[in-house]
C-alpha cells in the first residue's frame, strides 16, 4: 500500500521533470506579450517598492518573471517565464524559471520575481550553459519590507537581490527548494 501512495505522489514530479526537459526556443525580441507583462510587472514593483528603482539604477540588468504559478501538495512544482533587461531597459534575452519543492505544503500561488544582479559574475552564472540554480553560487538576498527599508547605495554588497511581489492565491507550509533559471534557446 506505501508502495502505491509513493507512487501516485512522484507521478506531479516525473511529469514536473519531463516538461522542463524538453527544450522551449524563442527569439530575443518576438514576445511582445511577455515583455510587456515584464515591463507593466517591474513599474508596479517599483511604484510599491520605491527601493527597487536604487536596485534598478546601480544593476546590470534585471530579470523580470511577471507571472510564475506555483502548486503543490506534498510535493510541489512552479514555473512560469521571464524577460531580462539590461540597464538601459532594452531585452537581453528570454528565461524560463522552474523549481520542485519536497514537503508539507497544500496549495496554489501565483507571483511575481524580480532578480536584480549586481556583478558581472553574477550575470555569468546564470548565462552559464547549465543556467543558474539559486541557492548554489552568486550570494543572493530576498527583499522582504525590513531589508527594503534599510536598503541604501552604501550596503549594496550582494550579487543578486531577489524581490517576491503580487502573491495572489494561498499556499502554506514548509519545504525544501530552488530554482534552476535557464536561457531559452535563441
Amino acid at each position: 500500500m506505501i508502495r502505491y501512495v509513493r507512487f501516485i505522489l512522484a507521478i506531479p514530479l516525473l511529469l514536473f521533470i519531463f516538461s522542463c526537459s524538453t527544450q522551449q526556443t524563442s527569439t530575443v525580441g518576438n514576445d511582445p506579450e511577455l515583455e510587456g507583462k515584464a515591463r507593466a510587472a517591474l513599474q508596479n514593483l517599483s511604484n510599491s517598492a520605491p527601493r527597487a528603482k536604487t536596485l534598478l539604477a546601480k544593476s546590470m540588468g534585471v530579470l523580470v518573471f511577471p507571472d510564475i504559478d506555483k502548486a503543490g501538495f506534498i510535493v510541489g512544482a512552479q514555473a512560469g517565464n521571464g524577460v531580462m533587461f539590461d540597464p538601459n531597459g532594452q531585452v537581453v534575452g528570454y528565461y524560463n524559471v522552474s523549481a520542485v519543492s519536497y514537503g508539507l505544503q497544500a496549495g496554489a500561488q501565483s507571483f511575481s520575481q524580480a532578480m536584480f544582479f549586481m556583478t558581472d559574475s553574477a550575470l555569468s552564472d546564470l548565462n552559464d550553459s547549465d543556467g543558474l540554480s539559486v541557492g548554489v553560487g552568486p550570494s543572493v538576498v530576498v527583499v522582504d519590507e525590513g531589508i527594503g527599508k534599510s536598503l541604501t547605495t552604501e550596503n549594496l554588497t550582494s550579487d543578486l537581490y531577489v524581490f517576491i511581489f503580487g502573491q495572489q492565491g494561498l499556499m502554506a507550509g514548509l519545504g525544501v527548494q530552488g530554482q534552476k533559471i535557464t536561457k531559452l534557446n535563441k
